[in-house]
């Protein structure tokens, strides 16, 4: 039996709201074949995610406004989840409606790499998927056509639709501003229509009365992703007074069926969605083999790499293989490589510093290497951001960049996740992650560095530049989209006593003193920065 875990804000046995009586439907509908276990999003941890992942189960996701961003971060890097999308949590306003087409601006939009690095996000109506697909700029969007009703509503729902009706109109009575109420009764006021204001109800009693009305008066102020409520009253053939913010009336039946052959649509919806969603969930993503190589270090940080790893199985391009470099350290003495699942080790009775890793590259034989340092957790589509940057700007591509302003390394400007640059930025040097051509090492290796303690990444920059014509490029690390990032946890990994620019064996003088006579060596050798830097 295929495993599910369920994560929603709340359920429908904790809050009657339209979501949580969809969710119940699906709930239902999938337990008939598969085992569910529901969990809050608030109570929802990163434990409990890997916990339940290494049992099988797969994941649904639901409303998640209180999903922690530490749990999302994690979810997003391993990719095998789905959406079901009920109320714009893209949007900080929850309102798309407020934008023209529906179109928000760049600075408005939330949640971005969490919808982008999902499997599938289930959308409910047409205009639902399109308003979805158009602000987030993704592929990865699915129209369920229709929300869901379970067999005990559409027979109480059938059970209505012969009853006389009345002249009136129907309003609901809901103190939440996006429903509209004032609207209608604005509406109706002006028209002179004759209406009666319903407070809730239970949902028998509410089908009950609402099947007596001729019409339903409804002006929601935000885009309804499905409303429920205008195809209850459509199913009970009641005249629609409402706008355009309904997504249901946007889908190319809603116009030539009502009655009693809605309420069938309806019932064969629900068997039909809950098989959909299903296969979505458990298809196996395609498998995209890059020629990539990757080539990670250990030496002070060995408890990060299992999550490099995991981040490198989820790329979106796959490397063929993943070796790892270990220097020697008294941190790592314990530490066991074979139980992280790389394919390959190099463990070392020394310390080659930031050169080692390198001198394996050499030893590979795909077109491109991927090197990382131990703080550097790349984004499930970073791979493949490189691959698509190398087609407009040949070059070595890295996660974070360096601009050099004089013959002074610490004189420079960043770029890559430290900045979030939108765009290809051609940079002097990079570090943290580099991808890269094999056939570029040479350049590299073509003479003996001023120092093997420090400035792989400034030999590597001005000695592809000086030798080979070759640029260095952050590709675009666009904020919104935390996927194509080199680095997603850069902040969190990567300041801490085992940095080796902050170590407390070599000072702080030392270290950039070094740095500045690498970056001398290379201006020596013409290199061509991209300031025009000179000696």
């Amino acid at each position: 039996m295929k495993k599910i875990i369920f994560v929603s804000d709340f359920f429908e046995n904790q809050v009657s709201g339209g979501a949580e009586i969809c969710d119940g439907v699906l709930i239902k509908e999938l337990s008939k074949t598969h085992k569910i276990c529901k969990f809050n999003s608030s109570e929802f941890t990163v434990k409990h995610f890997n916990l339940y992942k290494s049992c099988g189960f797969s994941f649904l996701i639901s409303n998640f406004v209180g999903l922690s961003e530490d749990v999302k971060k994690v979810i997003s890097l391993d990719g095998e989840y789905c959406i079901i999308e009920h109320d714009h949590k893209y949007l900080k306003t929850r309102n798309p409606s407020i934008f023209a087409n529906f179109k928000a601006p760049e600075q408005m939009l939330i949640n971005v790499n969490f919808y982008r690095s999902a499997k599938k996000i289930f959308c409910q109506s047409i205009k639902h998927y399109e308003v979805l697909k158009s602000n987030l700029n993704i592929d990865n969007v699915v129209n369920l056509g229709c929300s869901l009703w379970s067999k005990e509503q559409t027979d109480i729902i059938r059970n209505a639709i012969n009853k006389e009706k009345n002249d009136k109109a129907f309003i609901i009575n809901d103190q939440n501003p996006i429903k509209g109420t004032p609207k209608a009764l604005e509406f109706c006021d002006s028209k002179q229509l004759e209406y009666d204001l319903f407070d809730k109800m239970e949902y028998s009693q509410f089908i009950e009365k609402l099947a007596e009305y001729d019409k339903f008066v409804f002006f929601p102020n935000t885009l309804e992703t499905f409303s429920r409520i205008i195809l209850e009253a459509r199913m009970l053939n009641c005249k629609l007074v409402t706008n355009n913010l309904n997504g249901c009336t946007y889908e190319e039946w809603f116009k030539s069926t009502k009655g009693l052959e809605l309420v069938d649509f309806v019932d064969q919806k629900r068997e039909e969605i809950a098989n959909l969603i299903s296969e979505e969930l458990f298809r196996q993503k395609e498998v995209v083999d890059g020629d990539i190589t990757v080539i990670l270090n250990c030496y002070r940080r060995p408890y990060n790499l299992k999550m490099q790893v995991e981040a490198l199985r989820n790329q979106s391009v796959k490397p063929k293989q993943i070796w790892l470099w270990i220097n020697h350290h008294e941190d790592n003495v314990d530490f066991d490589p074979t139980t992280i699942g790389v394919d390959r080790i190099f463990k070392n009775d020394y310390n080659w510093k930031f050169y080692g890793r390198f001198a394996a590259a050499l030893l590979a034989d795909t077109e491109y290497i991927a090197i990382y340092d131990d703080d550097t957790v790349p984004g499930n589509r970073w791979h493949e951001n490189c691959l698509n940057t190398m087609k407009t700007h040949e070059g070595i591509m890295g996660s974070a960049g360096i601009i050099l302003k004089s013959d002074r390394y610490v004189n420079h400007d960043r770029c890559g996740w430290p900045t979030q640059n939108k765009e290809t930025t051609e940079v002097d040097l990079v570090g943290h992650a580099w991808f890269f051509k094999r056939e570029w090492l040479r350049f590299l290796w073509q003479e003996k560095p001023v120092t093997w303690d420090n400035g792989e990444d400034i030999q590597f920059g001005f000695m592809a530049k000086v030798y080979g014509g070759i640029p260095t490029y952050c590709p675009p690390h666009p904020p919104e989209d935390r996927s194509l990032h080199g680095s997603v946890l850069g902040n969190e990994l990567g300041i801490d006593s085992k940095a080796t620019s902050t170590n407390s064996s070599i000072s702080h003088e030392q270290f950039f003193s070094e740095r500045d006579i690498c970056v001398r060596e290379g201006l020596k050798k013409g290199w061509n920065t991209v300031r025009g830097v000179k000696l």
